[in-house]
């Protein structure tokens, strides 16, 4: 009888497992219906990546472009365009398009468009020749800048110009060698940009030529008239001796119509600096300029 018993009890209770199974089975497919579950997860949208063809480096070129929000609706605007060296999906492109999303969320600068220039040679293409033994045995084949400027001046700029609507107002952005080749542009093709960005230089390149030249470019353009945003972490004695120096330059030299903010990062290297820097850069070189 005992035995009956515990047989009769064990099925019942079996068959209230099967039943609240069977009810969360049912409710399943009310809250998620079977089109939602056989669903494959959506890649998420965070720009777009278009290609140009250079003649002038004999290369194509990749570029990754955030567009503001709204873009798609009104055909007849035109924004600012900010380049930003070291534009790769793997390199800096994703955390800046993402700081100018939170800029333009926040109104705190214009609606602008982002290209990114994602890299085939940094090495090559941000450095000058150098004359120093070291430079060239650590780059060989140094001595890119020339080249990637024209491209710049005479591809780039008009196809982002022809094809994304730009205004004509643009901003550079580089860090590191891309500091220097910024640097670069300023002290040579300063026409290119408006606004320079740059962050952690490398100055100490070829024995700081481009330091060494500053002063006598800075005196041969009295009217130049640029913003020019500069920022270093604690990185080391040779960075801060170049910037020290491009920072006196700038001071006894530079053009009185040139706006010149330099800002020292203490807590950040050169590793991490970046975003912070260009967060604050976007403060001082669009200040005034915030988007309605």
């Amino acid at each position: 009888m005992l035995s009956t018993r515990v047989t009769v009890y064990l099925l019942f209770k079996n068959l209230k497992m099967k039943i609240r199974l069977l009810f969360a089975l049912v409710l399943s497919l009310f809250l998620y219906p079977s089109n939602i579950l056989a669903q494959e997860p959506i890649p998420f949208q965070f720009g777009y990546v278009d290609q140009i063809e250079s003649k002038e480096l004999s290369e194509t070129r990749t570029l990754n472009i955030y567009l503001p929000q709204g873009y798609e609706e009104d055909s007849l605007a035109t924004y600012p365009v900010i380049y930003l060296l070291d534009g790769s999906g793997h390199e800096d492109y994703p955390h800046m398009a993402g700081l100018v999303q939170y800029f333009h969320m926040y109104q705190l600068m214009p609606q602008s468009i982002l290209v990114g220039l994602a890299n085939v040679d940094r090495y090559r293409d941000f450095t000058t020749p150098s004359a120093n033994k070291e430079d060239q045995k650590a780059i060989p084949n140094a001595g890119g800048t020339a080249r990637l400027m024209a491209f710049i001046e005479k591809e780039l700029q008009p196809f982002i110009q022809e094809k994304y609507r730009g205004t004509g107002e643009q901003t550079i952005i580089g860090q590191s060698l891309g500091g220097l080749f910024a640097a670069e542009v300023l002290f040579t093709q300063p026409h290119l940009f408006d606004n320079y960005l740059i962050v952690s230089p490398s100055l100490w390149w070829n024995d700081q030529a481009l330091v060494k030249r500053a002063g006598a470019f800075l005196e041969a353009h009295p009217n130049l008239e640029k913003k020019v945003y500069l920022a270093l972490g604690t990185e080391g004695p040779e960075m801060k001796d170049g910037m020290d120096k491009l920072l006196a330059a700038l001071k006894e030299k530079g053009a009185k119509k040139m706006m010149v903010h330099f800002e020292p990062f203490l807590k950040e290297s050169h590793a991490t600096i970046m975003h912070r820097a260009t967060y604050r850069g976007f403060e001082i070189l669009f200040e005034g300029k915030k988007w309605d």
